[in-house]
């Protein structure tokens, strides 16, 4: 026992341990999501508006624990960047993402997830006014290479090619929007700690998908859904973003960033097998070719700058 515990013990000093339980807890995301929808008959808004209810007062800890850190009050402009975070992040990227999960797999949305630093590559050389090197183009290509022997076979061997395709669409629009919220992080970055950010991120969004919650559903429905749904909604909740974040920023502060962000390259590769473990999702040669060329792609991208590696810390891809 000794030297297991000792093995754990380094692990938990030199952060990797905080990293891949990280990299899980995000990864198990659409997994709950999955066995939601397979539980009870529950939409895509009245799930994410228990995720977020539930999540709420957990980022509202994180903003109170941060205050710890002497972080300085927010500006009027600070405060407006911190709602555009919060309307791209949580709520239109999670939203979207809900939707694509009524009709793809487990595994092909996090591959197209997986995408998005290839889109906020393409954002900061619109923005920048910088063409992108050869190597980014080369890598770029990769990743969507690969996406689409994954997304094709899917297409071919489900027999409702419709519904793949609309599915993938609401994704892909996930990883824009939450390529748009990852680009602008950085600037808040500068100003306050990772904790502050995601604490008022998530606060800002839980707050628009409760809000939107009210105006067009039926909150009466809500006691009617079976326990399992509940259950699965408190497990994405916790295990799924809150905790994830603190374990994110633990792994930060030992191994740093883009060691932190290395590992959670994982992140496919666990929702891939938990798709097969717990929800008996087929795993087809397509798919590991797929995902062997995106992660490729994605190892291969060069950021224009160093603080986009950090970024990629804070938060799921997507939440």
């Amino acid at each position: 026992m000794k030297p297991l515990h000792a093995l754990v013990q380094r692990y938990i000093q030199n952060g990797s341990l905080f990293a891949v339980l990280a990299a899980l807890g995000f990864s198990f995301k659409a997994i709950f999501v999955k066995l939601s929808y397979a539980a009870g008959p529950v939409d895509a808004i009245t799930l994410l508006a228990m995720r977020m209810g539930l999540s709420l007062p957990l980022f509202i800890w994180l903003v109170g624990f941060s205050r710890r850190h002497n972080n300085g009050p927010l500006t009027f402009g600070s405060s407006i960047q911190v709602l555009l975070l919060g309307l791209f992040g949580y709520y239109l990227a999670s939203l979207f993402d809900f939707y694509g999960l009524q009709y793809i797999s487990a595994g092909l949305e996090r591959l197209i997830l997986f995408i998005y630093p290839t889109l906020v590559l393409i954002f900061q050389a619109i923005a920048l006014r910088e063409r992108p090197t050869l190597r980014t183009l080369a890598a770029m290509g990769i990743c969507y290479f690969g996406l689409g022997i994954a997304f094709v076979h899917d297409v071919s061997v489900s027999g409702m090619g419709n519904q793949v395709v609309v599915g993938s669409l609401w994704v892909f629009a996930s990883a824009v929007t939450y390529a748009l919220y990852y680009s602008g992080t950085g600037i808040l970055l500068k100003r306050m700690s990772s904790m502050r950010l995601a604490g008022l991120a998530g606060t800002a969004s839980s707050l628009m998908v409760l809000a939107h919650y009210l105006l067009v559903a039926d909150t009466s429905q809500l006691a009617q859904l079976p326990a399992a749904v509940w259950a699965n909604a408190a497990m994405m909740a916790i295990f799924s973003t809150v905790l994830p974040i603190y374990w994110v920023a633990l792994a930060i502060q030992r191994m740093g960033a883009t060691q932190t962000a290395a590992v959670g390259n994982l992140g496919p590769v666990l929702t891939i097998l938990a798709s097969w473990l717990v929800l008996s999702e087929a795993i087809s040669a397509y798919q590991i070719v797929g995902l062997a060329l995106v992660l490729l792609g994605v190892s291969r991208l060069k950021p224009a700058k160093p603080k986009v590696a950090a970024q990629s810390t804070t938060t799921d891809a997507p939440a």
